[in-house]
């Protein structure tokens, strides 16, 4: 296996509890219930932490003051969240995670997420969108997520984050991220946001993937500030138009 930057290999796992390249291969979780534990070779998860992720975390996962957090307690949850979507490693610590292909195959996911999870902390949640529903995904998403992620939720830009794009990603990820809350997305535990919710909002996201434009045109989805302005230069554009074909009828022929 290609060895991962030390310094970078696990600093978005810890940064961003404390604070959505690709979606990966969609995954879909056993029913709603307790959290699913980590699967995978603790052991050569632990030679895989200590190769990558030690010089910044340390050996023991209780972090290194000015270059990473602590990774005990923070569970299989934050470990597969932050490994799965690329969000580690990073290429500077400090920088916003974002999204991108995996630095690690699937199998090394699962064994360095089993070894930080033998440390303590959340499961996996456990999602299924055909459990949810489709109104109730759209309201609660409308309420709490599209404020930043927009409606339609093609992702854009806030205050010092750039917010990802995140109709049509994994299912787990999405879990995940909303329990966990990673950067400045604030997290949401079960008491605020339950499970049938959790599950509604993953319904919800993969509709919005390809939903139905009923009523006219999509517009790439863009939102509705965007939308309205093409309307606007739409009308303004007509209008000119009616215009001109009327001055012309006015001004009619001139005569000798």
């Amino acid at each position: 296996m290609k060895r991962v930057p030390a310094v970078i290999a696990a600093c978005a796992v810890g940064a961003a509890v404390l604070a959505s390249a690709a979606p990966g291969a969609a995954r879909l979780a056993a029913p709603p219930g307790s959290s699913a534990p980590a699967t995978g070779d603790v052991e050569r998860g632990r030679a895989l932490y200590t190769d990558s992720c030690s010089s910044c975390h340390g050996m023991d996962l209780q972090g290194i003051p000015g270059r990473a957090p602590k990774l005990r307690g923070v569970g299989a949850q934050a470990a597969d969240f932050y490994l799965s979507t690329g969000r580690m490693p990073m290429d500077k610590p400090g920088d916003e995670p974002l999204r991108r292909k995996p630095a690690f195959q699937r199998k090394d996911i699962d064994a360095i997420t089993a070894y930080i999870a033998s440390f303590g902390g959340p499961g996996i949640p456990k999602v299924n969108p055909d459990q949810g529903e489709l109104g109730i995904g759209q309201h609660v998403f409308t309420s709490h997520c599209a404020g930043c992620h927009q409606v339609a939720a093609e992702g854009g830009l806030v205050t010092n984050a750039r917010v990802p794009r995140v109709k049509g990603v994994d299912p787990v990820q999405i879990a995940e991220a909303v329990r966990i809350g990673p950067y400045l997305m604030p997290p949401f535990s079960e008491h605020s946001l339950d499970q049938h919710e959790l599950d509604s909002i993953a319904r919800y996201l993969r509709y919005a993937e390809n939903p139905e434009d009923r009523g006219g045109w999509g517009i790439g989805h863009l939102g509705p500030v965007p939308e309205g302005m093409v309307a606007w230069f739409i009308g303004l554009l007509a209008l000119v138009i009616v215009i001109r074909l009327l001055g012309e009828r006015v001004e009619g022929p001139r005569s000798e």
